[in-house]
């Protein structure tokens, strides 16, 4: 197996030089033309870090835990792959955790954390999760991250240009000749569903269009709360002809519950949910989605927990590249 030694010997610098370029040290300061020999000296002699002895020296276990809401969620497969891909060029390994079945709670965290298990966590704010959970993990010494999700009680988060993306559905929309669009929005408390909703009114009052309160609901994301949506603007006299629906499971649940009122997608009714998956294209009509940067919100998440184990400064950041993408299926048409 090869050592620091070699690399150095290989690379023709010194084995300190070695250490701080491979473990991405902060104090890593060569030229780019020294980092390029040492990095093909270590591909080269196929070396591969001690993380147990690393582990040792500096009291980390260069694992992170990252908490969803649900590991079956289409959604969050592309966030999971971002998280641990950037990880693995980090040197880090990732534990997941399903919210349900492990609550995040302080105590969770700091025994996670104490026990020398994981250096930090990742943390998607679900429904399920209450304040008070968030706040003991926020309030502690564990070093945390949210992602897309924002207080500003804690500077740590990484999100989605959610204002963005419901503009985008709204456009879409509007150049089919919809003026009655409704929005099937999450929970008030969520803060993704916030500033959705804002992306909402802003592009409907640059269209000149007029919001009809009871075109708008906020019951959540998931399936069964679609229905529920779908349920409700079913029993209007005056229904939208269009909706912009804040989540690609809500959107599965409301095409049902369509199907079961008699109402017909999109002849009758026009609908563009926000983030794709594969079940987007597998329901029936497929679903018209806003393609979000998850995978990216998954990278750069995963680089802000590591600037915070090492107590690099660290911000709030909006993930603006690649920016939020119409993928035209069959669930719109002109009115």
């Amino acid at each position: 197996m090869s050592t620091l030694s070699d690399v150095a010997a290989l690379a023709g610098v010194s084995i300190s030089a070695v250490s701080r370029v491979l473990s991405n040290a902060p104090s890593s300061r060569v030229s780019a033309g020294t980092r390029e020999r040492i990095e093909d000296a270590a591909r080269e002699l196929n070396y591969h870090p001690n993380f147990a002895a690393r582990a040792l020296k500096f009291s980390r276990t260069n694992v992170v835990a990252l908490v969803v809401p649900d590991l079956t969620n289409a959604i969050f497969s592309e966030l999971m792959r971002g998280v641990e891909e950037a990880a693995a060029e980090l040197g880090y390994m990732v534990l997941l955790a399903r919210a349900e079945s492990v609550r995040p709670t302080a105590a969770t965290m700091a025994k996670l954390v104490g026990e020398g298990r994981v250096d930090g966590v990742l943390v998607q704010v679900g429904d399920a999760m209450t304040a008070e959970d968030l706040s003991g993990i926020l309030e502690g010494r564990i070093p945390a991250v949210l992602i897309n999700s924002r207080r500003d009680d804690h500077v740590g988060s990484v999100i989605l240009p959610d204002e963005a993306a419901s503009a985008v559905a709204v456009r879409h929309l509007v150049s089919l000749g919809h003026t009655s669009i409704g929005l099937i929005n999450g929970l008030p408390s969520t803060d993704s569903a916030g500033r959705r909703g804002v992306g909402f009114r802003e592009a409907m009052a640059a269209a000149g269009l007029t919001i009809n309160p009871a075109h708008v609901t906020s019951l959540g994301y998931d399936s069964q709360q679609g229905r529920a949506a779908m349920r409700a603007l079913g029993a209007l006299a005056e229904r939208p002809t269009a909706l912009v629906v804040a989540n690609v499971n809500s959107a599965l649940g409301l095409l049902v519950e369509a199907r079961t009122l008699g109402i017909r997608v999109p002849d009758d009714l026009s609908i563009v949910a926000i983030h794709d998956a594969w079940t987007a294209d597998n329901a029936w009509p497929p679903l018209t989605t806003v393609r979000m940067p998850l995978y990216e919100l998954g990278k750069q998440s995963m680089a802000a927990i590591f600037d915070r184990i090492r107590a690099e400064a660290t911000v709030d950041i909006v993930v603006t590249d690649p920016p939020p993408e119409l993928v035209l299926r069959e669930s719109t048409a002109h009115k």
